[in-house]
């Protein structure tokens, strides 16, 4: 059984964890393949949003007993820190569908996407503190600043675990839905999503990620002015005011 399936869907990429009998517990081999069809994504231009779940569980961590023996060494190479940050690198936006357990690893794979969409069961969790680590793929530096350090200090520090009402309240995640709805509503937000003009969402994106990165406010406005302004010479901005000009639905292509 693949551990990893991957799938088109139009313009929606989905990648679906599958290792149900260890609760999608991600090991050095799923993490791997994931790595490789990371690579794929990024090179496809017909993929406008990628959209990552797990069969029942998104995953439950990170597989301890491949942790075990770890000399610091061995940790480094273990970490699944480079393979994420090529996630959180993508130019075309990407969405969590996190239902179960979603901890550690899981979690820290999650706050590598632009939404969270979670269902009410859901539990999440950076709970590494329990294990004598910390979380180790960015938990640490992205968490802070998605929920403010106070919050994230309580998860982290404490091992505290959430469901999806509380992660909701947190800032955690951008949505909950009953559980029996989380993939369907998962999969309308990414095709909605895929059907924006893809040049201006990877260009907001990019934008946004840029802006928060600057020390200064009028940085960020210089800079995006210039990724608004070279906005015009694409097509899809053309298609996009030609189209509201003519009260027609637009065509993108990307590009």
């Amino acid at each position: 059984m693949d551990q990893l399936i991957y799938k088109k869907l139009d313009h929606v990429g989905v990648l679906q964890i599958n290792r149900p009998e260890a609760l999608n517990a991600l090991s050095r081999e799923i993490v791997d393949a994931m790595d490789a069809e990371l690579d794929k994504i990024a090179a496809d231009p017909e993929v406008r949003v990628l959209l990552i779940g797990g069969t029942d569980n998104f995953a439950a961590g990170a597989d301890i007993k491949g942790m075990v023996e770890c000399d610091p060494e061995g940790a480094r190479k273990f970490s699944f820190s480079p393979t994420y940050k090529k996630l959180m690198d993508l130019k075309i936006p990407t969405i969590a569908s996190v239902g179960g357990y979603c901890f550690g690893g899981g979690l820290e794979l999650a706050l590598t996407c632009d939404f969270r969409i979670a269902s009410e069961e859901a539990q999440m969790g950076l709970v590494e503190t329990n294990l004598g680590i910390f979380p180790g793929a960015g938990g640490t530096i992205r968490l802070p600043r998605l929920i403010g350090y106070s919050q994230a200090m309580e998860l982290i520090l404490f091992g505290k675990k959430v469901k999806g009402p509380e992660a909701l309240q947190l800032g955690l995640v951008n949505r909950i839905v009953p559980k029996e709805d989380l993939w369907e509503e998962s999969i309308k937000w990414a095709t909605k999503l895929s059907l924006r003009a893809p040049v201006a969402v990877q260009s907001a994106k990019q934008t946004i990620k840029a802006g928060l990165a600057m020390q200064t406010i009028d940085a960020g406005i210089d800079y995006e002015a210039d990724a608004w302004a070279n906005l015009f010479l694409s097509q899809d901005q053309k298609e996009g005011m030609r189209a509201f000009v003519e009260k027609r639905k637009p065509n993108y292509i990307g590009k």
